[in-house]
């Protein structure tokens, strides 16, 4: 599996007083002060020389305290500064409920059962997955996943894909009991920058794994590349007991497996040995040199739980959180 990844200001003005509101300009002057139509600009000046004087006296700065006299809201305008602020400290507009983010990852898990990871998705699921993925991203809660890269550390088990590379491999499943996709992750190590994408097969002899090793390396708030380094086969694991079916289709036909049971009996004895020898040796290790060997991720949703991305070829990758509520 290729691993393939993702935002405000009001200024409030008390408004300034206007020519006909005497009150806020002449409060608690002496008569004489008071506003006339034939003495509108001697009262100001007027003003402005009481204003002075009385600074200059307490040892201030006169144009400090007519600033701060013009500055003062008007009486008959406190109903506005209350409402001015009132709006500044209104809340802003709540974040997506939980609930509804919750209620479409319970839509998406449901949508996804028996679906193989996709393999047996029908045109009308594929529709469904892609309209609650399309409504998950517009709520993504992080908005910039390369910046939270803890957020992102830790095991992913794929649980939907529409990389049709990887479907021959999950049709390893249409052989029911002998081979199967026993799971499918990606490991990130947001330390060391590195993802290994491991698939584990069981089958009726033992079990073993494929990964490749890669880094990666960030180059947007959602896009991550990658370039894989190394290929891993994994030791095969043999069972203590053999575990054959009754029987199993091939080509449209039933196989009856119950005459080789007296067969495996005495190969189970011989398996039981072995499996301490080679489960004891290291795991192959391929290294890959081609310059083609590398990928883009793009992370479009990613909580606690859940993580969806965006790959080459418009692929689309739905992975949960090893752990997670969702996987049972």
């Amino acid at each position: 599996m290729a691993a393939a990844a993702s935002l405000n200001a009001l200024t409030l003005r008390a408004p300034s007083p206007t020519p006909g509101a005497p009150a806020a300009l002449c409060a608690g002057a002496p008569p004489a002060l008071a506003w006339t139509p034939r003495s509108r600009f001697p009262a100001l000046r007027a003003a402005r020389r009481v204003a002075a004087r009385a600074a200059a006296a307490a040892g201030g700065d006169p144009e400090d305290e007519w600033g701060k006299e013009s500055a003062e809201p008007a009486a008959d305008q406190g109903g506005a500064a209350s409402t001015a602020a009132a709006v500044a400290e209104a809340p802003a507009p709540e974040a997506p409920v939980a609930s509804e983010v919750a209620e479409l990852k319970a839509k998406l898990k449901e949508a996804l059962y028996g679906t193989e990871r996709g393999l047996r998705a029908s045109s009308e699921t594929r529709a469904e997955v892609v309209e609650l993925i399309t409504q998950l991203e517009a709520r993504n809660p992080t908005p910039a996943p390369t910046e939270a890269l803890t957020l992102l550390n830790g095991k992913w088990i794929l649980a939907y894909t529409s990389f049709s590379q990887l479907f021959p491999l999950l049709g390893f499943g249409r052989l029911p009991e002998l081979v199967k996709v026993e799971e499918i992750s990606q490991t990130i190590d947001s330390e060391n920058f590195t993802v290994q994408n491991c698939i584990k097969f069981s089958g009726p002899l033992a079990t073993t794994s494929v990964s490749t090793n890669a880094k990666f390396e960030v180059r947007s708030p959602k896009r991550v590349q990658i370039k894989f380094d190394e290929g891993v086969i994994g030791t095969p694991q043999l069972t203590d007991s053999i575990v054959l079916p009754e029987q199993f289709e091939l080509f449209g036909q039933n196989i009856d497996l119950s005459p080789l049971k007296g067969v495996f009996t005495s190969i189970e004895n011989a398996a039981s040995s072995v499996a301490k020898t080679i489960s004891g040796q290291p795991p192959l290790k391929i290294p890959i040199r081609t310059n083609n060997a590398e990928s883009w991720l793009l992370t479009t949703y990613l909580d606690e739980e859940l993580r969806i991305s965006r790959g080459d070829g418009s692929s689309i990758f739905v992975l949960f959180k090893e752990g997670s509520s969702l996987l049972y």
